[in-house]
């Protein structure tokens, strides 16, 4: 399994600038087996910090391993929502994003 740090540095590395041109939001990754962080978008850059925003667009709470099987494509998004296995709140859409803002 993958750390949560070797996770975010995955997704930094597969940024696409182009689909975040139009965004100003803050998806925040609640992780049940480690510490939170939250990701700003806005204006075609992302920010990886750790901890809770105080007021994010939407909170994805899942474990590491559900996250590194969506980050990694092995699970699709929408698989893990329907099955429980990643649960969010707020702006539930804007979840559907991120696979054009980090593509595989």
């Amino acid at each position: 399994m993958s750390t949560v740090s070797e996770i975010i540095d995955s997704m930094q590395a597969r940024f696409n600038a182009e689909a975040a041109n139009d965004m100003d939001e803050v998806f925040q990754f609640d992780l049940e087996d480690a510490n939170s962080w939250h990701l700003v978008v806005k204006n075609g850059t992302c920010e990886m910090i750790d901890g809770v925003h105080d007021d994010p667009s939407v909170t994805l709470i899942m474990d590491t391993t559900t996250m590194q099987a969506i980050i990694s494509g092995k699970m699709d998004g929408m698989q893990a929502f329907m099955t429980g296995k990643l649960r969010a709140e707020g702006n539930m859409m804007l979840a559907t994003r991120l696979q054009s803002l980090f593509p595989l």
